[in-house]
């Protein structure tokens, strides 16, 4: 069913925008007409253009944050619990939702389902929103008969990652802005305030110290030439950028980020428990484990982790547990090792594996603090 935008004004004067869907123009023309909007301006969305083609676009300002994302699921778990039809939650799910970008991709997914499609299936469509972890677990419930435990599980693993990310860019937004600050004061000394102390010390006529010297050496060149190494710097970052996109360069890039003095440790925390948080949740729903190593690799963030999860994947096909790729790798921290071996022989790997994520996670927010006090004046 095409979805489509459409601006128009109430009985009382007031404008009102939004989104609708309907079996055509003339069907929702005739649906704002009894909820007594006049329309000013309608027409098809560009989701509903891209869905004839087989793809989702949320255009500007759709994205889908990971807690809205989470909120519809935790939504749509209670709704089944409830013993609702999944085609009856879907529809409250779109006639509720608020942000457009969500509202398209929700009712590209239940027409789908509508026209015989399963969810995994109708998700898999807009993979834009829908992640390939998200389609896989979502499969696994369907084929189980427990989706509405696998969207609760979901909804948490979506839930716990968007705590993560905003307690991280909280941590990051001083140092961030000191550093900005910091850079932008020492431009404006250098190219604006010391040239006029060069000047004073040239006037003086006095032998003065070598570290004096070197200072109103660098004065002299960046006050000349700071619009050369702007370029300079501009076209060294960019090809950086370029660089760093080729998968020799983001291999060569993770690798020197892990062995950073201070922050190496730091990256290698975050990735693991991504790693661990990611991989319980998956075989909790029930995906096969070769299934779940496989989604795991994709989202784990840092190619030198993901090459050693793929022979990981690789040797647990031939029949090895977990555990003993992981050790060889020496990527993995020895308690990781250990208590993914103790999950194995004990049969409670996603449990085991889901707590080593929790510990991780203390111990990333233990150590952000620890260096933001280092920070702070």
């Amino acid at each position: 069913m095409p979805v489509y935008e459409y601006k128009g004004m109430t009985a009382r004067g007031k404008k009102v925008s939004g989104v609708l869907d309907g079996d055509g123009l003339k069907a929702v023309k005739t649906k704002l007409k009894r909820e007594g909007i006049v329309v000013l301006e309608i027409q098809e969305g560009t989701a509903g253009r891209a869905a004839r083609k087989g793809e989702i676009t949320l255009g500007t300002g759709g994205r889908v944050r990971l807690r809205d994302l989470a909120n519809s699921t935790r939504q749509l778990s209670t709704l089944l619990s409830a013993g609702l039809p999944l085609m009856d939650g879907l529809n409250v799910l779109v006639e509720q939702e608020e942000i457009s970008g969500l509202k398209r991709a929700l009712s590209s997914v239940r027409d789908a389902v509508r026209e015989g499609s399963s969810l995994a299936e109708a998700l898999k469509g807009n993979s834009r929103v829908f992640s390939q972890l998200y389609v896989n677990m979502v499969s696994a419930g369907e084929m189980s008969g427990t989706l509405e435990i696998t969207l609760d599980r979901l909804a948490d693993f979506l839930e716990e990652q968007a705590r993560f990310r905003g307690r991280f860019a909280a941590a990051l937004a001083y140092p961030g802005l000191m550093t900005v600050v910091g850079i932008g004061v020492l431009f404006f000394l250098f190219t604006f305030v010391l040239p006029r102390v060069v000047g004073m010390f040239e006037d003086m006529d006095q032998q003065l110290p070598f570290i004096t010297i070197l200072l109103l050496a660098m004065v002299n060149v960046i006050s000349s030439y700071w619009w050369a190494m702007l370029a300079l710097l501009g076209g060294a970052g960019y090809y950086l950028r370029r660089y760093f996109r080729t998968p020799a360069g983001k291999e060569a890039l993770d690798g020197r980020l892990l062995r950073l003095p201070v922050f190496g440790g730091l990256v290698r925390m975050i990735a693991v428990s991504r790693f661990t948080r990611t991989l319980g949740t998956l075989l909790q729903s029930g995906v096969p484990a070769l299934t779940a190593l496989d989604i795991t690799k994709s989202v784990i963030g840092n190619t030198v982790l993901a090459t050693a999860v793929q022979r990981a994947r690789d040797n647990v096909r031939e029949g090895e547990p977990i555990a003993e790729p992981l050790r060889r790798s020496g990527l993995f921290p020895p308690v990781v090792v250990q208590m993914v071996s103790v999950g194995e022989k004990s049969g409670e790997l996603e449990k085991m594996l889901l707590k080593v994520s929790d510990s991780f996670d203390r111990m990333v927010e233990t150590r952000i603090a620890g260096l933001m006090s280092l920070l702070e004046p």
